[in-house]
């Protein structure tokens, strides 16, 4: 039996855990997945917001355990996270999001529930997980210059007037396809999940081909898929070439918003995972309460946060934000993966800058810029320090 004290706290930490989940749709993960697209005129804001909790609801069920579970029980060494502890993690988390969204600037949210989570962890006696934070620092330093690289190549490939349009956009999204087909859903069984050309390719004895190290299944079921991106997008190319970029804008759009479901989920409940046991609630239950938690958030208060990025960062056309979606989409999928919680801002807003430099940075606010850049660091410090001050304080008083 669960102590009445004790359920009260996880009564008031599972409400905390919404109201996160609530500041995370509103703000990264409802809004910046189609914030190029509305930059583009390819779906109206309020639209995005409704297919973006959609999506983002899929995502958190299908892929959204691995980054779940390291926020969980992978941020700090020993059995820190309890009932009180992950109430003031998320308290101050969700605090400091729904400060920057109803101000209009993008917090980034992994800083933010990453600070808050160690910082009382380590406040409670915990040791810090020195290979995980070596981990997660790479991959959030790397982001920068890797989304906004690629975004930036990609973009001066697409203006490339040497590179017929009727080829280039077909071919993203024959690269958009591979990748899609070797994404892991936890839906498809085995340990973390397994992908769509692994489940196709089962069917087949097993042939390792030694020049990539992977199943022969695999590789043709791969790449029948990224030949049938290439040819579905070729088509609406040839037909109507603007309204074709539309369509493959608005399904990178879609694909971004699914994975911010499977890595942002993670950041909301996350800190929940060490007290299932208590209370006898299983992952998978959890995942969808916090997946509702993001598409209500999405559908009530992205908007403010999609217009603050598609209007503020760049004024993009179609190619740029196609552009920006692709690596967008390669980032997020390697963060779920990897089980690293990632900011889906510093990921969105780093690719727009980057495919906006393309054009000889055409629209790109130097001044949101560097607030952004601030308000990213700031949110990690900020976090860490009050999140620890406050579990310090509150464990004093009980």
């Amino acid at each position: 039996m669960v102590a009445v004290a004790t359920l009260a706290t996880l009564v008031v930490a599972a409400l905390a855990s919404l109201f996160m989940a609530w500041s995370i749709g509103a703000g990264s993960s409802g809004s910046t997945p189609f914030a190029a697209a509305v930059g583009a005129n390819a779906i109206s804001v309020m639209r995005a917001g409704f297919v973006v909790g959609v999506l983002g609801l899929s995502g958190a069920v299908l892929q959204g355990a691995t980054v779940t579970e390291a926020v969980g029980t992978e941020l700090v060494v020993g059995s820190v996270l309890t009932a009180t502890a992950s109430t003031v993690a998320l308290i101050v988390a969700a605090a400091l999001v729904a400060v920057g969204v109803f101000a209009g600037y993008p917090i980034a949210t992994a800083f933010t529930v990453t600070g808050a989570v160690v910082g009382v962890g380590l406040a409670n006696g915990g040791a810090p997980a020195v290979a995980k934070y070596q981990q997660i620092a790479s991959l959030w330093i790397l982001t920068p210059f890797a989304g906004g690289g690629v975004a930036y190549g990609t973009a001066r490939f697409l203006r490339n007037a040497s590179v017929p349009e009727r080829v280039a956009v077909p071919g993203l999204a024959g690269v958009v396809g591979l990748l899609v087909a070797n994404i892991r859903f936890a839906i498809l069984g085995g340990n973390g999940g397994r992908s769509i050309a692994e489940v196709a390719a089962a069917a087949t004895p097993p042939v390792v081909v030694p020049a990539v190290g992977a199943d022969l299944g695999v590789v043709v079921v791969s790449l029948l898929l990224a030949m049938a991106a290439f040819v579905a997008v070729r088509r609406d190319i040839l037909i109507d070439p603007a309204r074709g970029q539309r369509r493959f804008l608005l399904v990178l759009g879609g694909l971004v918003a699914f994975s911010a479901g499977g890595s942002q989920v993670g950041l909301a409940i996350g800190p929940l995972v060490p007290l299932l046991d208590a209370v006898a609630v299983p992952l998978p239950a959890l995942l969808v309460g916090g997946g509702l938690g993001l598409l209500v958030g999405s559908w009530t208060g992205a908007p403010r946060m999609i217009k603050a990025i598609s209007q503020d960062y760049s004024s993009l056309g179609p190619r740029r934000s196609i552009a920006a979606m692709i690596p967008s989409f390669a980032i997020a999928q390697t963060a779920v993966a990897l089980g690293i919680p990632v900011s889906f801002n510093e990921i969105i807003v780093s690719a727009i800058i980057g495919s906006g430099y393309a054009a000889n940075g055409a629209g790109v606010s130097r001044e949101k810029m560097l607030k952004t850049v601030l308000a990213w660091a700031g949110s990690l410090v900020f976090a860490f320090a009050v999140s620890y001050a406050a579990f310090l304080g509150v464990d004093a008083v009980l």
